[in-house]
């Protein structure tokens, strides 16, 4: 962290800026606080020149709507941003987002305090870090934000800061005309000769990271610098120095061929089979950065708020100065160190790469840092007014983030098509997923280069708006014309070693030049090859994709093809890679996948039907998949609105809707019977019908309300008549839905306005039904007089009579509560689960949970009863003696709701869904099976998905659901 700088702002919506924490290519990070709640923030900031352009705005955008959709975990939620105040009209509102501040070392920092970091360490690192990946490709998305300046070392495990290329970049340079030049830091094989990113680049990405955290250096920097390229397509990585047991796995990750790199779910299973959070238990750094970490955490809430103004010494100190002009020749075709530098000014508490001797100490090379950014461009440039303009689709016209402040529009330039430049005339700026736009076409000449520290590239336009400047410049460099043997400088724990400088191609124009080709950021997909260059050779830079004309893309692959709107389809027609090793924590491959249409309301209920259909309601209808294939077979709108489907006999699918029970055809979803409310139940006009209650074989229970006039009673003599009262009466009812007649019904108190009470059947007996009322659903006065605990009804099999109502201990109104045909309850008794005698209420045992959390609704399975709680601990106990069989942890960070349980058709697997993500035991031992995240839609401006996970399970299969996104796993 460094003082705030004369210029930088002071406030943010309603967080006031207290220091920098760090800076990178496209934006400021910021520690901020709320001043009157004292909530600490980490404001991302992006630079004012950039933010200016609307390419950059939208793109921006995107990022931090991913940022929204992985918020969990190893990344820090975003906050409420609050009111801001106004921008005056003649600037732009900055561009920001919040998220929750941790105490926290970036990679670079912590390997420079520390050097490389040990085995385990490096293994909750890559976990952490493997288990965002994981969720990322589950989506079919690819992340491109790795990289050293990105990931931060907390107490409790890592955190990733950058959710996109723009977040992860090298480099960042507004030009004219809208123009923004953007460049990765890392590169993978794949990207080197021309081809698209797919899930497995980010794993190469992770290898060089990983690789780089456990030695300190890079795996690929030996040999000739013009080589590099070639080096990264075709060498081994270097890893001698990388722990034995880690060696092979980061050596997958680097393999040149993406289909052999292991996926991120193989790679975290086999880093921390028990999760990067449970790894990390009990602390995980090295003491100089558990220290270190735990003085910022102090520093930061030491910081007093800044006077406005003010300009502090230190500030001035980290405004180191520019590299001279003369150290700058017009020749940029080879590098070498100059003799006799002088040295440029060290930030503080930042240790420097060594230089070879001679030459004098130039401050630490940064990973994203490179001198003079190429020029290359993505735009929607100018051209003539009697071109075409093309319309930006609307998929890449994102919506605000919610935690995101955009700048004022700023116009953005008529594109006309200009087939000189390859310009399109669109302006588009968001990532893309999948197929949601048109693919732009690539340069004549694009050209890439490796993320170097001590960098080579071409000279600026004159025009052109300078670079964002660097806190830790680089050393001034001297090129001479002809190549040298490049010199191998030594290197400290300072950041990432430097790849060799390779060598620009001079073009017919000379170098940077238009023959030359410019620098770009972001490989695009490939388009037709150019016809060669006679002045680029093999050991030149090697084309990749132009990042001018379309914005930003990330995606393709392995993944999905990008195209313009056609369904993806594959084009890859190389022999079928090697089967991927099958790891203990990797999730299987799922059976089929399901997307419920966007186009429809999202789900309201999913059920399954006979092991044969997924029937799923919605506002609109309802509809079902085949189970065997995940396919839609056919949507109904009568079932809109409708409750889980049961089966009614063998070859009708039931629906309770809000005004009619309704038979539907398994095979096309033809109503076969229909029983409106107000037939069946004549004698209650207007009958309201709650939840189902509950169900056994063709029985149903549930509750329904109506409204009736109570007439005043006749007034006493020379009185007047009193006002006729509405008046809710409720009832509790059996109903068989084969037979489709009412079974029973008997009244009940009325709930909680508008007055239908919430049942929940807990236990089914021979004799009786054990209800339980929701808490949201009592009265006030029901509320006080339980006095705080909860009750138990029993109602007759037969004829619906009240049998007893029952309290249990000191179990509360909202404890979770279930019950077996043995006549026993359990129930969450403060933070430990109790059994209880239902019909006596006597204790029978007791199980403590843990400390500050409470259990959900335990899961009843042959002699065991499988628990759950806050704490993310599940477990199982004895039915008889409540003897504790096994309790494992699911490894999510944090508390949060009960997961919920569910069991496989064989009983022998145990699957735990929350938000955050599903865990899967084996059910004997609790042996951690696997887990599954997934992020939802992919769509840059689709919702965020905040919906947690719900597992259905038949035979051999578990269906995972979240929100639209439904899963079919195979499970023992």
């Amino acid at each position: 962290m460094e003082a705030l700088r004369q210029d930088d702002p002071r406030r943010f919506g309603r967080f006031t800026a207290l220091a920098r924490f760090d800076e990178g290519a496209s934006a400021v990070r910021y520690v901020a606080r709320d001043l009157a709640s004292g909530e600490s923030a980490l404001i991302t900031a992006a630079r004012p020149e950039l933010a200016a352009v609307p390419v950059f705005s939208r793109r921006f955008q995107a990022e931090a709507r991913t940022a929204e959709r992985l918020a969990g975990g190893w990344v820090a939620p975003p906050l409420d941003p609050g009111d801001t105040a106004e921008t005056p009209a003649d600037e732009a509102e900055p561009l920001w987002t919040a998220a929750g501040y941790v105490p926290a070392l970036p990679l670079a920092e912590a390997i420079s305090i520390a050097g490389p970091l040990p085995e385990r360490a490096l293994r909750i690192l890559g976990a952490g870090i493997a288990e965002i990946l994981s969720r990322v490709h589950a989506a079919g998305s690819v992340l491109q934000g790795l990289a050293p300046g990105t990931v931060l070392l907390a107490a409790d495990g890592p955190r990733l800061t950058a959710f996109g290329p723009l977040g992860a970049a090298a480099s960042a340079e507004a030009r004219p005309g809208g123009q923004l030049s953007v460049r990765l830091g890392y590169l993978t094989p794949e990207q080197i000769e021309g081809k698209e990113v797919s899930a497995a680049s980010d794993l190469f990405v992770l290898g060089l990271l990983l690789a780089y955290a456990a030695t300190g250096t890079t795996p690929f920097t030996e040999g000739p610098a013009e080589e590099a390229t070639r080096r990264i397509a075709e060498d081994e990585p270097e890893l001698d120095a990388v722990p034995e047991e880690l060696r092979e796995l980061i050596a997958n990750c680097l393999a040149k061929d993406p289909d052999q790199r292991p996926t991120a779910g193989t790679v975290a299973a086999e880093l921390a089979l028990e999760g990067a959070a449970g790894l990390a238990r009990g602390g995980w750094l090295p003491e100089p950065l558990a220290a270190a970490v735990a003085d910022q955490e102090a520093r930061v809430l030491a910081l007093e708020v800044p006077e406005e103004g003010e300009a502090t010494a230190e500030a001035g100190e980290a405004d180191a100065p520019p590299a001279p002009e003369d150290a700058r020749p017009a020749d940029p075709r080879t590098l070498r160190e100059p003799e006799g530098v002088s040295e440029a000014p060290e930030p503080e508490g930042v240790r420097t790469a060594r230089e070879p001797e001679g030459v004098s100490e130039a401050p630490e090379p940064e990973d994203a840092r490179p001198v003079d950014a190429p020029p290359v461009v993505t735009s929607g440039a100018p051209a003539a007014v009697e071109s075409p303009v093309t319309p930006e689709p609307e998929d890449a016209r994102p919506v605000d983030a919610p935690a995101l402040r955009k700048p004022a529009d700023v116009a953005a330039p008529s594109g006309g098509t200009d087939p000189g430049n390859g310009d399109i005339g669109e302006d588009r700026g968001t990532t893309r997923f999948l197929n949601t736009g048109p693919r732009p076409p690539q340069n004549d000449r694009p050209t890439t280069q490796l993320a170097l520290p001590h960098e080579l590239t071409a000279p600026r336009a004159p025009d052109a708006l300078p670079a964002a400047p660097s806190t830790q410049p680089a050393a001034p460099l001297a090129l001479p014309a002809a190549p040298v043997a490049p010199q191998q400088p030594g290197h400290t724990h300072g950041g990432p070693a430097p790849y060799p400088a390779a060598a620009l191609p001079a073009g017919p124009a000379g170098p940077g030049g238009p023959g030359g080709g410019p620098m770009v950021s972001l490989p695009l997909p490939p388009a037709p090859a150019p016809a060669p260059d006679p002045a680029a050779s093999r050991r030149t830079l090697l084309t990749i994709a132009a990042a001018a004309v379309g914005g930003l893309i990330v995606g393709g692959g392995s993944v999905a093809a990008l195209g313009s709107g056609g369904t993806a389809e594959a084009t890859d027609d190389k022999p079928a890679p090697k089967p991927r090793r099958t790891l203990p924590g990797q999730a299987p491959e799922p059976r089929w996948i399901y997307a419920h249409p966007a186009s429809e309301s999202s789900p309201l209920t999913t059920a399954l039907w006979q092991d044969k259909l997924l029937v799923v309601t919605s506002e609109s209808q309802a509809s079902a998949v085949d189970l065997r294939t995940g396919k839609r077979l056919w949507q109904r709108a009568d079932g809109a609105k409708g409750q889980a489907a049961l089966a009614a006999g063998a070859d009708l699918v039931f629906v309770a809707s809000p005004t009619e029970f309704l038979w539907l055809s398994p095979k096309n979803g033809k109503v076969v019977h229909r029983v409106r409310y107000t037939e069946a139940f004549e004698d209650l006009p207007g009958l309201t019908v709650g939840r189902l209650a509950g169900s056994s074989g063709p029985v149903i229970w549930f509750t329904g309300s109506h409204t009736v006039v109570e007439k005043a009673p006749k007034p006493k003599k020379g009185k007047k008549k009193g006002k006729d009262k509405e008046v809710v009466e409720a009832y509790f009812f059996a109903y068989d839905i084969v037979q489709r007649k009412e079974l029973w019904r008997t009244s009940v108190p009325a709930g909680r306005d508008p007055g239908t009470p919430a049942y929940r059947v807990v236990a089914e007996r021979s004799a009786d039904v054990l209800v339980r009322q929701d808490a949201a659903s009592l009265t006030a006065a029901e509320v006080k007089k339980a006095k705080g605990k909860g009750s138990v009804r029993s109602f007759d099999q037969k004829t619906g009579k009240l049998l007893w109502t029952k309290q249990y201990g000191a179990a509360s109104l909202e404890a979770a509560t279930t019950g077996d045909e043995d006549g026993t309850l359990y129930a969450a008794v403060g933070q430990d689960l109790q059994a209880f005698e239902a019909d006596s209420t006597k204790p029978l045992w007791r199980v403590e949970g843990s400390e500050d959390s409470w259990f959900g609704t335990p899961l009843i399975a042959g002699p065991l009863i499988h628990t759950t709680e806050r704490s993310r601990l599940v477990g199982a106990v004895e039915r008889e003696s409540g003897r504790l069989v096994w309790r494992r942890s699911t490894e999510v960070p944090g508390t949060g709701p009960t997961p919920s349980l569910t069991l496989s058709g064989s009983e022998k697997t145990l699957i735990a869904a929350d938000a955050v993500q599903v865990t899967v035991f084996a059910a004997a031992d609790g042996e951690r099976l696997w887990k599954f995240q997934d992020i939802g839609s992919a769509d840059p401006k689709g919702e965020t998905v905040r919906a947690s996970y719900r597992a259905l399970a038949f035979g051999e299969t578990v269906v995972v659901q979240r929100d639209r996104s439904f899963y079919a796993f195979p499970v023992a």
